[in-house]
């Protein structure tokens, strides 16, 4: 950890712009209020993206829109926004040359937007949260210089369910999926019972179905809520649910 946040000082230290990137479904549990502190006091300026835009509906970006500023909202999977984004930069640098820095929570897709930005695959992606170890330096174009970092978590930040939620832990190192699994339903209610076809009464039922739907049994034919927790986390995870 101390070695990540070291990459990270010097990002804050070298870069004129900061971009937060954040999670379309979780804008305020991916801010992370300690380093936004920092970027205020170092007098940077911050540019809020917020990632994975394809997965919530145009009425919460558009309230979004109008509370947290500056802001663009993009989709890095399917190069959304990009453009906008790439003027957004422009505009806060006046046209001038500009080294941009990207922070944020571990898998909110910070090297996917990059690659989205340069075109080049520079940037090494994957949904493993940590992927990403060191400092990396990548040309946008002729005016944009990049400086990625590692996702960090606020120093004191020890939610379990929260890191769960947002990717910031993989769902194949949580301890109890089940509970994290439950709070995700319970918050996204409609939108889980969408996505999979089905009509459970409560949290634990919800559970129960997805066990019996993907034929994640135990002995006796008993649903095995721990492995279908699993299965939500990873598609919740991994960008598969869509919020209605």
């Amino acid at each position: 950890m101390a070695q990540y946040w070291k990459h990270v000082n010097q990002v804050l230290r070298e870069a004129e712009i900061i971009i937060e990137v954040l999670d379309a479904r979780m804008i305020d549990e991916t801010r992370n209020f300690e380093l936004e502190e920092k970027i205020e006091k170092l007098g940077k300026v911050i540019l809020y993206v917020i990632n994975k835009s394809d997965l919530v509906q145009k009425r919460d970006v558009e309230r979004t829109k109008k509370t947290l500023r500056p802001c663009v909202f993009i989709s890095s999977k399917d190069h959304l926004g990009t453009t906008i984004l790439k003027k957004k930069i422009l505009e806060l640098s006046r046209g001038k040359g500009v080294t941009v820095g990207i922070v944020g929570y571990p898998n909110v897709g910070k090297s996917s937007l990059i690659n989205a930005l340069s075109g080049k695959g520079s940037a090494r992606t994957s949904s493993e949260s940590g992927y990403t170890k060191g400092l990396q330096k990548i040309r946008v174009d002729n005016k944009i210089l990049v400086l990625d970092t590692p996702g960090v978590l606020p120093r004191k930040e020890k939610d379990v369910i929260k890191h769960g939620k947002t990717g910031a832990l993989s769902y194949e190192k949580i301890k109890d999926p089940e509970n994290v699994a439950l709070h995700i339903i319970s918050d996204h209610l409609k939108t889980i019972k969408e996505h999979y076809h089905i009509d459970g009464k409560d949290e634990d039922d919800i559970l129960e179905q997805i066990a019996i739907k993907f034929n994640k049994l135990g002995p006796g034919g008993k649903p095995n809520i721990n492995v279908a927790a699993k299965v939500l986390l990873k598609d919740w995870q991994t960008g598969k649910i869509q919020i209605k």
